[in-house]
């Protein structure tokens, strides 16, 4: 067994932190959206807790955190109140909510993907379940927000290769008896980093090679 990342206290506050950042930027596309304030709380709550749900749900591990943390439901609507009446404020701030999204995305593919193992998974299942853990709830929103996910759009700058580099890492660590809380931290920050360089030059998936086709388009 492995060291834990972080105490108990510290992982809770963090992910608090991250469920916030998630939950703004899921209250911000309603506005854009011109949701009212139940259509906000809604995509602030399926933003931040949409691939937590979707992960403990796969695993085994109900009721999900969510239901049973009160903190983890009233963080989102927190988020939804502040975006309701400050939003012009709130996207003026975007730059640093990019920020403490990369972080959230870091920290939840680890957490996800250690959790996953914890309950039996094995390594390649874990993995991507840490994935899901880290852009489930954006996928979600984008749904509800009847959008193409950013997950799957060619314009959009990297977010889940990132959410893959760290968790195949902590799987890794974790094949090779090496997570420790040191290893774990260089995972977080592996993904933080490559999806804040992924915004910060435009770095984009590529797409399939020679796209053209005879084939006439909706045949």
């Amino acid at each position: 067994m492995y060291e834990q990342l972080f105490t108990p206290t510290v992982q809770h506050t963090l992910d608090l932190i991250g469920i916030f950042v998630f939950a703004i930027s899921g209250a911000l596309l309603a506005v854009r959206k011109n949701f009212d304030v139940f259509g906000i709380a809604v995509l602030a709550e399926v933003t931040a807790l949409g691939g937590g749900l979707f992960r403990d749900l796969i695993i085994g591990a109900v009721p999900p955190a969510a239901f049973t943390d009160l903190g983890y439901f009233v963080t989102p609507l927190l988020a939804t109140v502040l975006v309701f009446f400050l939003h012009p404020h709130v996207e003026r701030l975007q730059t640093g909510v990019n920020v403490f999204d990369a972080a959230g995305l870091g920290l939840f593919c680890v957490a996800g993907t250690t959790k996953a193992y914890d309950y039996g998974l094995g390594l390649t299942a874990s993995a991507c379940l840490g994935l899901a853990t880290a852009v489930g709830g954006g996928v979600l929103r984008d749904v509800l927000a009847n959008e193409v996910p950013s997950l799957l759009r060619w314009d959009r700058d990297l977010y889940a290769v990132p959410a893959i580099v760290g968790s195949a890492m902590v799987a890794l660590c974790i094949r090779y008896e090496a997570l420790t809380p040191f290893t774990s931290g260089l995972a977080v920050v592996t993904a933080f980093v490559l999806r804040l360089l992924a915004l910060r030059f435009h770095w984009r998936a590529p797409r399939a090679w020679n796209r053209r086709s005879t084939v006439v388009e909706g045949e």
